[in-house]
């Protein structure tokens, strides 16, 4: 009954099979995946359907989550002029950023070649997607949460914290958050942590565990942690 933990799979759907052939799975095993399943790489929406038939698997939202199902969900609306018509600049924007900048195409395409229900029941699976999650393994505390803590105060409770600061603000891998309790994030590759000595493997430091490590990047990967032993696992490069 392992817990592992992987973030940033990013449609690299290859690198999640042979991570979790490394892994060797078990049922009774849980994988929790922090964020950011879509966008970037080759296969997102096939990557979300492996994870959504998995019923070991706990997903949780990244911010190219919260684009999609914003960018999507427009989308799948009928076309009308009461539609249309809310189709203001902000929208527009949004929807630029996700296909120009965050790599939305990938998943766009692969969306719109499934069936009108399919559409549906994977928008509701991704709306489902935990914020974060509190757990104790082995006697350690784990919070786990896609970005990080943004405006972080050691008196705020969990609660208190909006969407943006747990799946867009960075983590502040140079400070620790709590002296009793391990913050696992993903959202930053480690290749992009000021003063990581190991780019591109699992970063620790100041009771962080930075499990990014850059699957859309070249020659980044997916890394996965397992919370019961402190084990790492990495699936093969990314050859691009």
């Amino acid at each position: 009954m392992a817990i592992y933990v992987v973030s940033d799979i990013h449609g690299e759907y290859d690198m999640l099979l042979d991570l979790l052939e490394k892994i060797k799975l078990k049922p009774s095993d849980t994988l929790y995946v922090l964020g950011d399943v879509l966008d970037r790489g080759p296969n997102p929406v096939k990557t979300l359907r492996k994870l959504k038939e998995m019923p070991n698997v706990v997903c949780m939202a990244g911010n190219h989550e919260l684009m999609a199902l914003e960018c999507l969900g427009f989308l799948m609306k009928e076309i009308t002029e009461e539609n249309i018509q809310k189709l203001d600049p902000e929208m527009l924007d949004g929807y630029l950023l996700w296909i120009d900048h965050n790599g939305g195409k990938t998943t766009l395409d692969e969306f719109m070649t499934l069936g009108r229900d399919e559409q549906k029941q994977l928008m509701e699976y991704i709306k489902d997607f935990l914020v974060y999650e509190e757990l104790t393994v082995e006697g350690n505390d784990y919070l786990l949460v896609h970005a990080g803590l943004g405006r972080y105060d050691p008196g705020k409770a969990m609660e208190d914290y909006s969407l943006r600061d747990l799946v867009w603000e960075r983590a502040e891998y140079d400070r620790q958050y709590f002296p009793d309790r391990y913050v696992v994030t993903g959202h930053t590759p480690t290749q992009f942590i000021e003063g990581n000595p190991n780019p591109g493997y699992i970063y620790r430091k100041n009771n962080h565990i930075a499990v990014d490590c850059g699957a859309y990047i070249p020659g980044g990967r997916l890394a996965a942690i397992c919370l019961d032993t402190g084990e790492e696992y990495y699936s093969c490069s990314n050859k691009r």
